[in-house]
């Protein structure tokens, strides 16, 4: 799988998109006909200790899927979109089992 990180407002240190890639590469255990994904990464100027955005849209065959979140660190926020994009790739799954 293809990974496209971006990094708005900042730049990302190595071991991020390492983290990222490592993290999303694990998705395919769940569903193997992933494409590719885009990685957005963004700091917002608040004062609020939750100031890091993530959006990650994966690319699999019909349509995509789509999810944000936003946390204290990247990592974080990287983890907590993964473990959602696992549970749709399950549900997915699932429903073309039954087809």
């Amino acid at each position: 799988m293809k990974v496209n990180t971006q990094a708005v407002n900042f730049d990302a240190d190595i071991k991020l998109i390492n983290f990222v890639e490592n993290r999303l590469a694990k998705l395919e255990l769940f569903y193997s006909k992933i494409i590719s994904a885009d990685v957005y990464m963004k700091v917002q100027k608040t004062s609020a200790p939750e100031n890091k955005i993530t959006e990650i849209r994966l690319f699999v065959p019909g349509d995509d899927m789509v999810v944000k979140k936003i946390c204290k660190k990247f990592e974080q926020c990287v983890d907590e979109c993964a473990s959602s994009l696992e549970r749709q790739l399950k549900k997915r799954k699932e429903k073309q089992a039954a087809r």
